[in-house]
């Protein structure tokens, strides 16, 4: 058990080290959707603050949606939501869909194709297919988590690309 948690320590700083290196070519986006890790996904906290020229948002679920806020310090300002998963407090300002420029989507698994394998409630299918066009759905994982196939359905909006 200590061997697996060190490694996947290690594919962490790994995958944020592979974040950081995507955000320097794309100095162009402003807005960027990100999630409050749980248990098994790469947890960003680091990388956001090391960022502060970034309008980081982050989802609240609303029903069967999620709808984006702007969080200016995630450490205080995200609060135990649907799910178990950190979300925003409600007051904190909302952000369109539209004005997001890419989006940072976590998933039990990725394939090479852009697959991805949610945890079956439809929440980021839902969301993407409303991105506005151009808008970078890019997914962030450990490697282990890159298989051959994720079988993607009709619905089931691809990645541009994986970040591990």
């Amino acid at each position: 058990m200590r061997r697996l948690l060190r490694e996947r320590t290690a594919d962490g700083a790994a995958a944020r080290a592979a974040l950081e290196r995507w955000l320097a070519r794309q100095s162009a986006l402003r807005t960027i959707a990100v999630f409050a890790a749980l248990p098994g996904e790469v947890d960003l906290m680091e990388v956001i603050a090391r960022h502060p020229e970034r309008r980081w948002v982050y989802p609240r679920v609303a029903g069967v949606e999620l709808r984006f806020h702007y969080v200016a310090h995630p450490q205080g300002e995200l609060i135990p939501g649907a799910f178990g998963v950190r979300e925003p407090a409600p007051a904190l300002p909302l952000v369109a869909v539209g004005e997001i420029d890419a989006f940072l989507c976590p998933g039990l698994a990725f394939d090479p194709r852009g697959g991805r394998l949610g945890r079956g409630r439809g929440f980021y299918d839902r969301l993407l297919a409303k991105a506005r066009p151009g808008a970078l759905k890019i997914g962030v994982c450990f490697p282990e988590q890159i298989v051959a196939d994720t079988f993607p359905e009709a619905h089931d909006v691809l990645m541009d690309e994986m970040i591990s």
